[in-house]
Parts: C-alpha cells; structure tokens; sequence
C-alpha cells in the first residue's frame, strides 16, 4: 500500500496568471485517488474557497483553504518571495482574511500584493505556513550560499509560527532543486524544523501542459514559440499520485507522512448554513418588525389614496390581505431588516434627485415592496405574484435589483457605505471567462497564427448565449469538418477546449454590493485592483450568497437618465404655460400618440424596443395596449422566438389563428396572452387553479420545469395529474396540459420584470412621441462620450425633422438643450478636448457677466489657465464661437492676437490692483482698459480689420501716483500694449476644411458631411446604407462611406491588416481588410476617403452591431469606372461654335484608355442628336477630369448614367456590361455641376 500523501501546494484556474486546474474536477481526482483532503493555494486569493468547500465536502474529501502569497524583497521590491499559508482554523482563516486584505490595501508593487513579514507578529495564530521551497525567502537565500541568512529567517518564522512551520521541499524538475532540496533538509535538522513535499500542482494530468503554457502566455500576451519568454514551468508540475510522490521521495519518507499531519491539524472548513443579514439603524425604542409593519401600513394609505378606493371595500380589502400576508411571510423568513434597509436607500435617492426604476425582477411582485416605494409597480393592477419573489416554502434570500440613474448611482452606494460604515460595505468580484471565440482567438494569437486564418474559425462559432465549442462543433457542418480534415484546426480547437470557461480576470459587478453586520474580512478577504482604492469582496455573487451574506443590485440604467434630463427640460415650460408638470409614474397607458409611434416603428432610443430585431417584431405584432408591450419584452428573446411561440402569438392576436385554452377554466389565465403561456406567473396561475397548488408549490414546480430533472419532473407530474383529477379534470388531459407547460416553462418569462422593463419602455415612448426634441436632447446628452451614439441619434433627428444646430458658446450648456419643439442645441460637454474644469469655468462666466461680445471680450474674461489656447482652437474649430466672429478662419487667425490682449488686460488689472493695495498713500490709478473692438468693427470679410495695423488703447488723463506708484513703463506700456490683428486676409474655410474642423472636434460632421455631394450617384450603385445594414450571411452586400478611423495592426506572420470605421452620415461600421487586400489597396485606406466597399456582414459579438469583411474596395473614381454606363456631356451650338471640340479633346485624353464611352447630346436648337465617340475615346471618370469637363461647360452639362440597377458588378464583369450601341437611353443620370 503507497505511503498516504495530500497536495497541499496547488493552483487552480483562479490564480488568474496560471493554473488550469478547475475545482469541480480536482475534488473528483482527489476523490478517485483516495486522498483524504486536498488544499488549494491559489496566487495571493482565496477566489476558488467557497466552491472548494462546497465541492469537497460533497465528494467526501477534506477541503484545506490556504493561499500562496507573496513576500515583499527587501532587496529587490521587483522580486519578491513566496509563501504557503493554510488555514488550520477558523481564527487562522480571519487572519488570512485581514492579512490579504492588507496585502492589496498596503502591499502593492507592480502588480503584486505582498505581505510585509513583521505582519506575521501578531496576525499567525491559526495558520499554517509552509516555506515556499525555492520561490521562498529561506529557499532562495540557500540557492544563493547565503545559509547563515537562512537559517535566521527559519528561526524567525519558528516565532511566528510556533509547532506550524514547514520547510517545503519539492521535485517538479526546476534548475537546482535538487541542490535546494538536500541544503533545505540539512537546515530543517539543524534548526529543528519538519520538512513538507508539495508538487506545486498548475494542471491535473500531464498531457495538460501545453494547454498551461498556452493560458500562460494568454495571461502574459506572448506567442507560444517566443524564445525570449520565461520558462518558469515544467511537465512535472500536474496532480501526481501518492505512489508517484512516494517515489519521488522515497529518501525523505517524513516529507510525505508531515502531509497528511497538516490534512489532520487543518481543520477549518466555511459554514454554509447560517444567514449574516445586515442590522438596520432603528430609532431609539423601535424593533424592526413594528417598524416594517407601521411603515408599510402609512404606504399602503398613500397608495390607496392614490388610487381612489374610497368606496370600493373589497378592492380596499384585496390589498389589505395581500399586505398581511406579505408581512406574515417576510417577518417568519427573518427579513424585516432588508425591506428596510432597501426602502431607505431608495428614498434617500429620491429625496437627493436619482431617479429610481419603477422595478427590475420578481421584487416587483411584492406589495410591500409597492408600499414602502421600493418598486413602482402596482402588483395588484398588473397580476404580479409575491411567490414568485420570496417563497415561504422554499427558504431563500430576498433579492432586489433596483435601477438608479447611471449618473447618480454611485452616490446611492456612498450613502450605503456612510451609513454602514465602510468596512461592511462592498462591491462584488466577478470573474471574466474564456468564452468559446474569445478563447479561439486567444489560442490561435498564441499558437501564432495568421489573424485572418484564426477570424474566420472564430466567425463558424454561433453568436448564442452559452455557446460552447462541442455545441458550435454540433451545430455548424463547416467547423466540424474543417475540425475533421485539418489538423492545425483540430489542434487549435482542442487546445482551446482544455481552457475554455476557466477563469481569466477580475473584475467589479456592474450592479453587486454586499452590506454585512459586521467587518467583511470577518466573512472573506477583499480585492482591489492595482491602483485603485476601491475594494471588492474575493468571493463571487453566487459565493457571497452560498455565505449567507445578502447581497443587493444597484444597477445603473441610462435610460432613467434620458427620462430625467427630459422631464427637467419639460415641466418648467409646462409650468409656465400654466400646465401640470410630468409624472412618469403617473401617465396615462392608453394614450394614442404613443401607440402610434409605436405601431410605426420607429423606435430607435426607446428602452427595450430599438434594436433591430425588435422593430421587425413590432412591426408584425402592431401593439394596442400596455399589455401587449409587456408581451413585447417577453416576446423577444431566443426561447421564444426559435419556439414557434412569437408566431403562435402574433396569428392570434390578429385573428390568423383560432385562440384556444387547454382548459375552459384557464381562459382567465391565459386571455391577456391569446391563449400563449408566456409568463411564469402563468405556470404558477394554472398549477393552483388546476390542481391545487399553493403558490409556493408552484413556484418550485416552476422551478423544477427549469431544471428539468427526470426524477423531480416524474413526481411533479403525479401531484399534479392527482389535484386535477381531484378537481373534476380529466386525468390524460391533465397530463397533456402538465407536458404542455412544462414546454412553454423553459420559455416562459418573469411577467414581474417584463411589466416593469415595459414601463420604463413606456415612459420613453410617450416623451417621444409627445416631446420629441427634449426627449432626443436628453439620449444625446447621455450617450455624449460615445460618437458612433451620437452619429446614430444625429441621424433619427434629422428623421425627425428635428434641428440640431452646431454649439453656441453664448446659449449652450454642457448637455444638449431644447432651443424650441424642433430644435435641440449642441452640448459643449459633447466637444473633443474641452475637459469639464474648462466648460465650468466658461459657463461660470457667462453666468456672472452674460453673453459674450466678440472673441476679445471672451478671451479677457476667461482665465486661460483654465481655458487654454488648445480648448479655445477646439471651440472655433466646432463652430462654438461663430457668434464671436465673421467666420472660424478668422477667429483662428486672431486666436494669439486676443489671448495676448487678454493677457495684457490681465497684468495692467494686477498692476492696478498692486497700485491700490501695495502702497501707504492709498491713492488711486484708474484703469486703462484695452479696447475690445466688436465683431462688425473689427473684422471686414476676409476676417482683417480695415485701416489698423494695430488696436491702440485709450488714452485717459490721470493724476500721476506719487511714492510706491508704479513705474511709468508700467503704466504707459504694458498695461496697455497693443492688440495686434493680422492685416493679410483669411479667407473661409472651405467646407471641407470646415466640416474637417467638425469632425476633429465633436467626432462628426454636423452642418454638412463629404459624402452629401455624392448621395445621388452612390445610391445607384449600394446596396444599403450603414444604419439598415443586416447580415448577409453568405452573400455580399456594397456600401459606401468615409473612412473615419482606421488602425494597422501586423500578424502574427508579419503581414499587415487594418479595421477601418466607415460613416455613411446614418451610422458606422467596422470594416476588416484582411492582408491581401490591404496590401492591394492601403493607399485607399487613408482618413476622409470616400470608399465603395463590397463585402459581407455579421453580427459584432463585442458591440452588439455589425461588422463587414471586406472583398473590394475601390474609391470614388474606380466606383465610377466599375459601375457607370457612360459619361454624357450636353452641347449645344453655342458651345461648339467656341471652340468646345478642341478642348474637349485636350480634357478626356489624360483619362484614356479607359472603360467608360463617352457621349455628345448635341442640341442645334432645331434638332438634336447623340454621337458616341469612337472606343479610343473611352475614359476613366475620375473626378478630376469631371471637375475639369464642369469647369467647360454650362451647369448640369455634365452627368454619368448609371444602369438601372444596384447589382453588383465587379470590375471584369462591369466592362463587358457597358457601352454596348443602342442601350444608352437606359440608366439612372447623375449630373454634375
């Protein structure tokens, strides 16, 4: 029988930086090889604790919580030293909580977290440490010869941690271990220390090793075969076996035994059966129980009154029961305190003005939680279940999600941390994942291959939710047989299975907080990422649950934002007009405006309902009423809509289908949904109605239909086939009607978010369709950093038939405004390189000394510390200062001249000032204002002013100042010095310089755009413009735009390939040009280009939009070649008889040879004819040459036919297609002019 061993040095997938390790599968090694504990140790966390304890406990085998932390380096901070901690009790696992807390608040460096040893004096108790072997202190001073040093630090830790200190010794095949191994013993015996064999474990079997050296590369953003990167690693390093172990160190057989000692002495293991809710702050002489009952009984009053059921005692009394009920459930489970606690950081985010969602989940079934102002929703009125939220037959934590206001949020959190205090409060870890294509594209970059080759495998994998790779092999015939038949594929994939899912980093929940009763690292170490300050729990959201511990979503929702921005910029012109101001909560839900917007589609910015997918949804179901909005939301997600359940529901609803009920008695049920079991609500509606269940039951029948677990699902199917016999239900059909919704369960939707979400969408449709200019100034504001959104809206204004007129530096403000009911302003906040100090400081002025005259006037009342040369050329540049001047070329050119003024102003201010209040006598110097000549007088058309070479200042008769005064230079020149203005003329900018200005500075073209000038002969040879793109799926698709951005990149091979950003004026799109076609045509590929580009199109899986894999790309001029039928140039008599032929000639023979034939519309006035040159005559229409025939001839002479189609022509293809006699009166004309 081998000698018994344990692992107590391991890495799992949680070290983030290696290991591959996953948890699930260690316990059930560890299992199969009758160890009987495991530990593990992972890098400076304790990420894999809770799931180790659950998934151990469950197997059988003993969990060891421990982590592998670093030392800081006195000698060197950039490489610091190793140390195994194991917890052997639940005071060392407090320890080991407060010291990595330590570590991350106090201890980083480059990255790292390390612990200081003088830590240990009064933070060891309870722990056990092992020395690191060679990564340790002790290690590496013996691989350096200096033993004395060594044997100090072991004496040292003997102190710390007396009787559980361990010289680790290991045998993985690392350079001069052995020579470590056999220094390392002799110290033990010499210092009287027990000696530990650990394999430093980073992957279960051997074969996992290239797979680890992959991930580590991932980690580090090296390719496999670099040379230069470190092998810190070896094959050695997987999860042997005791025989193995013996083996191994069959020399030092008490290495192997003092193992399984530290698996006996560890005896600490995370209590999953206790709850940790939070106390909430009562009033002096108040328990939490009457408080939640008097709270929630003022509420339901307030909510009564509201509704007016006055008269109606048995509505009145429906909500008086419902509320018992709820309190009677709530108070039994122990969470009174929660209610509380979520109603008070509610209010307080209303009373201090953050918009707070109407609900989010199964919450907003609760009627308490209708009553305390948690939610908005009445669950009453909409049919909203308080079981489906809290169970009492089925004891869970309550969960709230509630939706702030992204912009006030994380005010809402700093109250809770306040309140609570800070070391109780925090947010929570999540950690990001190798997903099925991210990690094929992180293997393929590591394994060195060629991006495109690498892309294109990535593109088989389907865009699903929990796609992965067995599933997309499954699904996609391509990628199975590319799979099957190449072996670099195979490899690839293979490898990219072995890590997929693991964990790859840190970060925060977008909405998780954790509020405990006591200090977090009572329950669990926290987090914080390098040089931030904010710490978040080391436990994931499902870990921190599995605790105990109560966690609360603070999600925050942009479009409350819009909501908010709109309604402020509306009420205060309701009320003077003498009209109620708005209630979101209160609108009317029939109102007919709105569903006619609606029933239009056109519903880009509204929550919920603007993508693509859901317009066309909309456009088929044509919604009537509130109810169906909720359906909406239901409606469109894969279950639903692959079901066959959209199209059940949308043929009934418009009478193509017959509306049928399982059972007459379901009608009541099932009505509102045309007979569709859409909600789970309604799963839980029929399980009571038909047979008997309490609504608690039903819930975890609900839940047993989502799980679907065959035993669980048979004895459901009994009870229930048995309650509705029971009922007078036909026993086959109520087996038929349980088969039935235990399909529609896994498609059924929680009607309690559903009807919130819908209200949300809702509120954003009635301030569309009533207030569309402050409704769309609101989503531009809130969408302000984000270009391509801004792009997008820009362009639903203009669909609107609303202004949006460029930025006003004497009406804007930071966020866009309403200028009238069809005009929206730009925001300044919106403009590249202004910084909010800057936009502060120049709204704080005009605030304080109103509008500003001219651009001297703006420069001398600024302080150009904060308003810099660099912000003020981006206000010209965006249009914000045209009021100041004649023309931006102009207010450009005087820039330096009225900074300088400004500047002058400023120092003969500060002389005054010295003057005054620097001397004894006290006596006064007026002071000498620089003239500061208004727009009209300064500046003639061409931007210079008339007749002065300078601005000369006035001159004032003042009494000269006596002692302390100022000198006379001072006086008489500096203060006043003059302003000089350019004398040469600026002309305008032409509009190209104009819209480039645009473009550099709010990230768009706003009074125009390059590409307008083209619009109608693009459009005869598109095929779509970038906001109606869809996929294409195995076709390709042409569409035009300018090259906004653009960013090369190299291969792997070290070939080069570009994305470039495409803006057609409607949208953007990512464009790849892959090597090939990159190499043929980057002189296309330059900023402001217009290109016409064939290719195909799918769905970004990072932006949610589309992306296009270009297969040809040609600019303007090769377009007209490619696609237009013949140029044709009107002459008339007149023309000719001036000598037209001859230059016509020396104009169209630079453009030959050419594809295109070029034709003469002769017109004598008494007749006509058409002559096509001869095929030497055929040209290349570039736009020079068209610049030069319009420059020729008359206005609108000039014009290229396009055939009357938009299919798509290649080159080759293109030239057999044209030019053929007797087809040239077909085709689209373009003219030029």
């Amino acid at each position: 029988m081998p000698a018994p061993f344990v692992h107590l040095h391991l890495h799992s997938e949680f070290s983030l930086s290696d290991g591959i390790v996953r948890i699930d599968e260690l316990v059930a090694a560890a299992a199969a090889a009758h160890m009987p504990a495991v530990a593990v140790t992972d890098l400076a966390n304790l990420f894999g604790a809770v799931k180790l304890c659950q998934a151990a406990v469950k197997a059988g085998v003993k969990p060891i919580v421990g982590a592998d932390v670093w030392l800081e380096n006195g000698a060197d901070r950039n490489k610091p030293q190793r140390l195994v901690l194991l917890c052997q009790n639940p005071q060392g696992y407090l320890n080991l909580n407060q010291l990595l807390t330590r570590a991350y608040a106090e201890g980083q460096h480059s990255g790292r977290p390390c612990f200081q040893r003088e830590w240990f004096a009064d933070r060891s108790d309870g722990l056990i440490a092992l020395s690191g072997a060679l990564d340790g202190d002790i290690g590496q001073a013996l691989a350096t010869g200096h033993n004395d040093q060594a044997e100090r630090l072991a004496r040292e830790y003997q102190q710390w941690f007396p009787r559980r200190f361990y010289i680790e010794l290991q045998r993985t095949g690392q350079p001069r271990q052995e020579d470590y191994v056999h220094a390392a013993a002799a110290l033990a015996a010499r210092v009287g220390l027990p000696v530990v064999a650990t394999n430093h474990v980073h992957f279960l079997k051997a074969a996992d090793f290239e797979a680890h050296e992959v991930r580590v590369c991932i980690q580090e953003g090296r390719t496999l075969t670099d040379s230069r990167r470190p092998r810190l690693y070896t094959s050695e390093q997987y999860f042997r076996s005791a025989d193995e172990m013996a083996e191994l160190f069959q020399d030092i057989p008490e290495a192997l035994a003092n193992t399984v000692e530290i698996a006996r002495r560890c005896n600490f293991r995370l209590d999953f059966t206790r709850y940790f809710l939070p106390d909430f702050p009562l009033p002096a002489g108040q328990s939490v129980e009457p408080l939640l009952h008097a709270n929630a009984a003022a509420g339901l009053e307030e909510r009564l009154k509201r509704i007016n059921l006055d008269n109606d005692a048995t509505r009145r009394k429906q909500y008086e029961d419902r509320l018992a009920l709820e309190l009677g459930v709530i108070i039994q489970m122990g969470f009174a305190a929660y209610f509380l606690i979520v109603a008070d950081f509610i209010q307080w985010a209303r009373a201090n003005d953050v918009p707070v969602g109407p609900g989010r989940g199964s919450g907003a079934g609760s009627l308490v939680a209708f009553v305390l102002g948690i939610t908005a929703l009445d669950p009453i009125r909409y049919d909203l279940l308080f079981e489906r939220f809290l169970n009492p037959e089925r004891v869970s934590l309550p969960d709230f999600d509630v939706d702030f206001c992204i912009e006030g949020r994380d005010r809402v959190i700093d109250y809770v941390n306040h309140k609570y205090g800070q070391e109780k409060v925090a947010q929570i870890i999540t950690h990001g994942t190798m997903a099925a294509k991210a990690v094929v594209r992180d293997v393929g970059r590591v394994l060195d291959h060629p991006y495109g080759y690498v892309d294109k495998i990535a593109k088989l994998i389907p865009h699903e939710l929990e796609m992965t790779l067995d599933k997309a092999l499954a699904a996609e015939p391509v990628l199975k047989e590319r799979y099957d038949n190449e072996e670099d594929v195979r490899a690839l994939i293979d490898t990219a299975k072995t890590l997929e899912g693991l964990a790859r980093n840190a970060g925060k929940h977008a909405a998780g907080v954790v509020i405990a009763p006591s200090a977090l690292t009572d329950y669990m170490p926290l987090y914080c990422e390098p040089g931030s300050t904010q710490f978040v729990t080391q436990y994931d959201m499902q870990d921190v649950e599995t605790l105990g511990l109560v966690k609360f979503d603070f999600l925050g929702l942009r479009n409350l934002t819009v909501i908010d921005r709109a309604v402020k910029m509306i009420n205060p012109l309701r009320i003077q007009a003498g009209e109620a101001p708005i209630l979101t909560d209160e609108l009317p839900l029939d109102d007919a405006l709105t569903f006619q917007l609606l029933k239009s589609c056109r519903t880009t910015a509204l929550f919920q309902l603007e993508s693509r997918g859901m317009k066309e949804l909309i456009q088929r179901l044509q919604p009537d009423n509130f109810e169906e909005i909720v359906a909406l939301v239901a409606l469109f997600r894969p279950g639903p809509l692959q079901s066959g359940m959209v199209d059940d529901f949308i043929n009934r609803k418009h009478g193509r289908a017959r509306i049928k009920y399982p059972h007459p008695s379901l009608e009541p049920i099932l009505k509102p949904t045309y007979g569709v079991i859409l909600y789970q609500e309604q799963v839980m509606q029929i399980a009571q109605l038909l047979s008997g269940y309490t609504l608690g039951g039903a819930d975890l029948l609900r839940r047993a239909m989502g799980k679907k677990k065959p035993e669980e699902m048979a004895l459901q199917r009994s009870v229930f086939v048995q309650g509705a016999e029971g009922r007078g239900v036909n026993g086959r059909l109520a087996a038929d009607i349980f088969d039935l919704i235990e399909k529609f369960a896994g498609y059924g939707f929680n009607r309690s978010h559903s009807a919130a979400y819908a209200m949300i969408a809702y509120q954003t449709a009635w301030l569309k369709a009533h207030y569309p200019a402050a409704f769309m100034a609101a989503v531009l504001s809130a969408d302000m950093d984000k270009t391509d959104k801004v792009v997008t809206m820009i362009a639903e204004c203009r669909d609107m038939k609303l202004k949006v007129l460029p930025p006003d530096i004497n009406r804007c403000e930071y966020a866009f405004v309403v200028m009238d009911t069809e005009t929206i302003l730009y925001g300044l906040g919106a403009i590249k390189g202004l910084g909010q100090a800057a936009i502060d400081a120049i709204l704080d002025v005009r605030k304080q000394g109103g509008p500003f005259t001219d651009l001297f006037d703006f420069c001398r009342r600024l302080d150009l510390r904060r308003v810099n040369k660099r912000v003020l050329e981006s206000l010209i540049k965006a249009g914000a200062l045209d009021a100041l001047g004649v023309h931006r070329a102009a207010l450009l050119a005087t820039l330096q001249t009225a900074m300088a003024a400004a500047d002058q102003a400023g120092r003969a201010e500060e002389a005054r000032q010295d003057d005054l209040f620097g001397m004894g006598s006290g006596a006064k110097v007026p002071y000498r204002d620089v003239p500061m000549p208004r727009a009209h007088d300064r500046m003639d058309a061409g931007g210079t002013t008339p007749g002065m070479e300078e601005v000369e200042p006035r001159r004032e008769q003042r009494p000269r100042a006596t002692q302390g005064a100022v000198a006379e230079d001072a006086q008489e020149r500096p203060a006043s010095s003059p302003a000089v203005v350019p004398r040469a003329e600026t002309p305008p900018w032409s509009e190209e310089q104009r819209l480039a200005g645009e473009k550099e500075t709010l990230g768009l073209y706003l009074t125009g755009h390059p590409i307008a000038r083209y619009e109608q002969e693009l459009a005869r040879f598109i095929d779509s413009t970038i906001s109606t793109l869809k996929p294409t799926e195995d076709k390709t698709i042409v569409v035009a735009g300018l090259v906004v951005g653009m960013r090369a990149m190299q291969t792997r091979r070290g070939d080069r390939m570009a994305f470039v950003t495409l803006d057609d004026r409607t949208g953007r799109l990512e464009l790849a040009v892959f090597s090939e076609l990159f190499e043929r045509h980057r002189d296309l590929l330059a900023k402001d280009t217009l290109l016409v580009v064939e290719g195909q199109v799918s769905m970004d899986e990072y932006s949610g939009g589309f992306k296009m894999s270009a297969e040809r790309i040609y600019n303007i001029d090769q377009a007209r070649a490619t696609f237009a039928s013949r140029l044709e140039i009107d002459v008339d008599a007149a023309l000719a008889a001036g000598g037209f032929m001859q230059v016509l000639e020396q104009a169209l023979k630079p453009a030959t040879p050419g594809n295109c034939p070029v034709v003469l519309r002769y017109d004598a006035g008494t007749a006509g004819a058409e002559i096509e040159l001869g095929p030497e005559w055929k040209i290349t229409p570039s736009q020079t040459l068209l610049d030069r025939l319009i420059g020729l001839a008359d206005e609108g002479r000039v014009r290229l036919v396009y055939p009357d189609t938009r299919r798509v022509l290649t080159p080759a293809t293109a030239a057999g297609r044209r030019g053929r006699p007797g087809n040239h009166r077909s085709g689209i004309a373009v003219s030029f002019a």
